[in-house]
């Protein structure tokens, strides 16, 4: 799967963008028809120790999932995300094999 990562006021290591990019590729286990996916990574300038921000839309045909968290770090961001992505994928293709 294509992901479009991009960071918004700071620059991503390679480290952390080739972690999203694994993650994000787990993605195609759920459901196969995943066109790509943008992800942007966001640092508040706020005191909170949460003011990691990973948002994410996943591009299906027909359709878009955007999901939004907000972390102490980007990890836990992804991972938090993906397992949400990887909940309305399943919903989605169950939805589709009913109505076939």
């Amino acid at each position: 799967m294509k992901v479009n990562t991009q960071s918004v006021n700071f620059n991503a290591d390679r480290k952390l963008i080739d972690f999203i990019q694994r993650r994000m590729n787990k993605l195609d286990l759920f459901y196969d028809k995943v066109i790509d996916s943008d992800v942007y990574l966001k640092v508040e300038n706020t005191s909170d120790k949460e003011n990691k921000i990973f948002e994410a839309r996943v591009n299906v045909p027909g359709d878009s999932f955007v999901v939004k968290k907000q972390c102490k770090t980007f990890e836990e961001g992804t991972d938090m995300a993906v397992s949400s992505l990887e909940r309305q994928l399943k919903k989605r293709k169950q939805k589709l094999r009913t109505h076939m």
